[in-house]
């Protein structure tokens, strides 16, 4: 039997990347008369990789990499007024309210204070703005445990799991990022359900054949999940290895 259900928080239980795609298209009307759009995007994702080893993941690196963006750009003729606006921007979404999908306070409810399972939000970010959208959503007493982590990889969930005192094979993964909640997840030897969002960061895809599709369970929404689960724990009992 499981004995812990871990899930992610940015566009699993709540969205995210909606404010970054707003902020990015600001970003591309306000130097359409520089260059291209379509260099803004690519100079933009350079940016936030290069700041990704110091400012880590989030909105305080999002923001500071849009700046670098419409200084370079722009060859440096963006106006002080502008950067203005993009610091701006970045505080808007730090303000934003946290907008949860549909069905996650259900499903959380169903597992919380639940016999059977620890349940535990593993989320990765900067981590006064991931505090702030858990405060926000009123979710924080639904959970057993709240981990923020800078970076999700084997190693992590695996020192996760041990603090839980659970093996990996105990463990289920609920998220919406193949690289970061699904294919890490999977490495260590536990199982993962993946639950597709709308809009994927573009750092977050992976190449399909990456994909082991045998082990990937996929739910078409975070509402399916229960039922998901059920049939892994009926299957772990029987010894049947059928595919969700």
């Amino acid at each position: 039997m499981y004995k812990l259900i871990a899930f992610d928080g940015d566009d699993t239980l709540w969205h995210n990347e909606p404010l970054f795609r707003q902020a990015h298209v600001q970003l591309r009307e306000m130097l359409g008369h520089y260059v291209d759009p379509e260099l803004v995007d690519d100079r933009l994702y350079q940016a936030e990789l290069a700041n990704l080893s110091i400012y880590g993941y989030g909105v305080t690196g999002f923001t500071l990499s849009m700046i670098e963006t419409a200084i370079e750009l722009s060859d440096r003729k963006i106006s002080a007024e502008d950067i203005h606006k993009l610091a701006e921007t970045g505080k808007s979404m730090l303000r934003a309210p946290t907008r949860i999908i549909d069905g996650a306070e259900d499903v959380l409810k169903q597992y919380a204070k639940h016999p059977n399972y620890k349940v535990v939000l593993i989320t990765k970010g900067d981590l006064i703005a991931q505090q702030l959208k858990i405060d926000r959503s009123g979710f924080e007493d639904l959970f057993d445990g709240i981990e923020i982590v800078s970076e999700k990889d084997p190693l992590t969930y695996r020192n996760i799991f041990g603090r839980y005192g659970v093996d990996p094979e105990e463990a289920i993964m609920i998220g919406n990022s193949m690289k970061s909640d699904i294919l890490p997840v999977l490495a260590c030897g536990a199982t993962a359900i993946h639950i597709p969002y709308e809009i994927t960061w573009v750092h977050e895809m992976v190449d399909q054949t990456e994909i082991d599709n045998d082990k990937v369970i996929t739910a078409e929404s975070i509402a399916h999940v229960p039922g998901i689960i059920e049939k892994l724990e009926n299957q772990k009992t029987s010894g049947s290895m059928e595919h969700v």
